[in-house]
């Protein structure tokens, strides 16, 4: 019958069963661990309930250990869905990672150690992770962009393949962007964008413009706007220019989707319009 949120609901509010994963999770027998692990990404990939339940009682602790401890490469799929799950839903599981140092490091280099392992699942989940991680407040991108998973990202954006990607470019998008009030456009965390730019993150993103993928060109697209936008100096537009950033946009002039349409033409004619490079005479 497919996935059922009130089944998760049920399940977690067994009698003894919180008690039951967490006791099998923090055993070192990565087999039976990986079965538990699945059990808590469907828990909280359902449940609002069980994921403020399994937080609650150290869940994300436990997750964090056993990526930092285990080699086991089918325990590191279940875990990281589960916290990239209890990351997305609830900003008090990602506040546990600042809390502590300690914990704060084990999680970053955990999910380094992953990205920087030659299996792209587990390269694509671990950076799934931070970008949810940098979707929260901006103590919360403070944490990733200070940290050595942010020149390992912009590594991975240039050189790996398609997916990875696209789940590093989220990653990288959120940690320039600030929350708008009401639906206004987000505001720009400037001292980021302009050094995640100056570090050469922008041909990557300009290359997801050129993708067939609608939502990782509309990403790229984001990103662009971003740079044209929040960059010192008027600086944004020739930047993108140099990259060849306005025939990436360009390709979607007739395009048949009207959204994606609307956004390139917008920009192109914002930013490079009749006027554009007048003050440069």
């Amino acid at each position: 019958m497919g996935p059922n949120p009130k089944a998760a609901n049920e399940l977690v509010r067994i009698d003894g069963m919180l008690d039951s994963i967490i006791r099998h999770m923090k055993k070192m027998e990565d087999e039976l661990t990986t079965e538990v692990s699945w059990v808590v990404v469907y828990l909280s990939a359902l449940s609002k309930t069980a994921s403020a339940l399994l937080i609650k009682n150290g869940v994300v602790q436990l997750l964090i250990g056993r990526l930092a401890t285990s080699s086991s490469l089918q325990l590191f799929i279940p875990v990281l869905r589960s916290l990239g799950n209890l990351v997305a839903g609830d900003n008090s599981a990602t506040n546990i990672l600042i809390v502590g140092h300690e914990i704060t490091d084990n999680a970053i280099l955990a999910l380094v150690k992953c990205m920087k392992c030659e299996h792209r699942v587990l390269k694509k989940e671990a950076a799934w992770v931070l970008s949810n991680i940098a979707a929260g407040s901006y103590e919360h991108k403070k944490l990733i962009y200070d940290s050595e998973a942010t020149a390992f990202m912009l590594h991975l954006l240039a050189v790996a393949p398609f997916d990875v990607r696209k789940e590093v470019a989220y990653a990288l998008g959120n940690l320039c962007v600030a929350p708008a009030e009401g639906s206004g456009q987000p505001n720009v965390i400037l001292e980021h964008l302009v050094s995640l730019v100056g570090r050469g993150c922008l041909p990557g993103f300009i290359n997801l413009v050129r993708s067939p993928d609608i939502e990782a060109a509309r990403l790229g697209l984001q990103f662009l706007e971003l740079v044209m936008r929040g960059m010192p100096n008027g600086e944004g537009p020739k930047l993108v220019e140099a990259e060849d950033g306005i025939d990436a946009m360009e390709r979607f002039q007739f395009h048949e989707n009207e959204e994606m349409r609307n956004m390139a033409n917008g920009l192109v004619d914002k930013y490079f319009g009749e006027n554009y490079g007048i003050e440069d005479d």
